[in-house]
């Protein structure tokens, strides 16, 4: 039984990464596709391709995901038991926010809701949560990434229309369109190394769990490179909902605007992941950029009310993702246990 719901928690897992890949495909590519630098269909395939690159860059996050949020007792029937039943808890539960978020175009955090959910499975199950991890690598990158995304966007791209102000409008723009290519693939590259890596932590706690992996011996091939092609396959087929909400919503963004947003998100992406190890969400990230970048025409540029509406589902996540978990972790464990 103990095998068989290992294999079942790994492949939703695996939907899970797909629905991540599905919905924060806009994350990489609205900016592009919304200023016409790259079509639809070419801004997916790039984006997927380094979605795989950027998975298999690095661990850290992984084990972040796997070790910080909740203490798990391994060894006895029911401690791997209840790891098990957590896990599954927070998948249900991220996966239900990504597919409410995504109905409504909201850009909420895949990585959060993922977070959220193994708090609440921890706290029905009776688990240690590790509440100032949550808070150092949360929380405060919850705040911090996106207040920095919006100030270092603001200040960038006031630089950079400093700088081609003297230009002609319309080869600068054709120029900055060639640029997106790479700030879009950047992107692309940092969203697989941040959330590719989140499902390979609770893989690897499953695994662990089930006797068939050792916490200690790190994130196998095998599940890098399942959650690196799944992650990527869902970006190909992502929504266009949310990108409507990026690309457009926000703001109407020119490809100066959208070079500048893309670039700066990417960076804190890669810091985050490569220096710290934290969990940031690309989505945060690449919305305030986007918003950083259009304060810069005039604050009323900037479509607050629509921002607003994304604040609200951002601050909601974690903990409506604990709720989902907990009760699905308690439905569960009375059944199981």
């Amino acid at each position: 039984m103990m095998t068989a719901l290992v294999i079942a928690i790994l492949v939703v897992a695996l939907i899970f990464n797909f629905t991540n890949g599905f919905h924060d495909a806009a994350n990489a590519i609205a900016t592009s596709v919304s200023t016409r630098a790259l079509s639809m269909r070419t801004a997916l395939l790039m984006a997927a391709v380094m979605n795989v690159i950027g998975a298999m860059l690095g661990t850290s996050v992984a084990h972040t995901i796997g070790s910080d949020i909740v203490s798990i007792t391994y060894g006895s029937d029911e401690g791997n038991m209840i790891a098990l039943i957590v896990v599954f808890a927070a998948l249900f539960a991220a996966i239900a926010w990504n597919l409410i978020t995504w109905w409504f175009g909201l850009p909420s955090s895949s990585s959060h809701a993922l977070i959220g959910g193994l708090a609440g499975g921890g706290i029905a199950c009776g688990l240690m949560v590790h509440w100032s991890s949550i808070l150092d690598k949360v929380v405060i990158p919850m705040i911090v990434s996106p207040l920095g995304g919006f100030i270092v966007a603001y200040i960038a791209m006031i630089i950079v229309l400093r700088l081609c102000a003297a230009l002609p409008y319309h080869r600068t723009m054709r120029r900055f369109r060639w640029a997106q290519t790479v700030s879009a693939a950047a992107m692309a590259l940092g969203h697989g190394l941040q959330d590719a890596q989140k499902t390979m932590g609770v893989m690897l706690i499953a695994l662990t769990a089930g006797g068939l992996h050792s916490f200690d011996h790190g994130v196998p091939a095998w599940v890098k490179i399942a959650a690196a092609l799944t992650i990527s396959l869902g970006t190909y087929f992502g929504g266009t909902r949310i990108m409507a909400t990026l690309g457009s919503k926000v703001i109407d963004l020119d490809p100066a605007h959208g070079f500048v947003a893309e670039s700066v998100a990417a960076g804190f992406l890669y810091v985050a992941a490569m220096g710290f190890g934290a969990p940031v969400s690309t989505t945060h990230t690449i919305t305030t950029s986007i918003m950083g970048v259009g304060a810069t025409k005039r604050l009323s540029a900037v479509r607050w009310g629509v921002a607003g509406d994304i604040v609200v589902a951002w601050v909601m996540t974690l903990p409506a993702a604990a709720a989902i978990a907990a009760v699905v972790s308690f439905i569960l464990r009375a059944a199981l246990l």
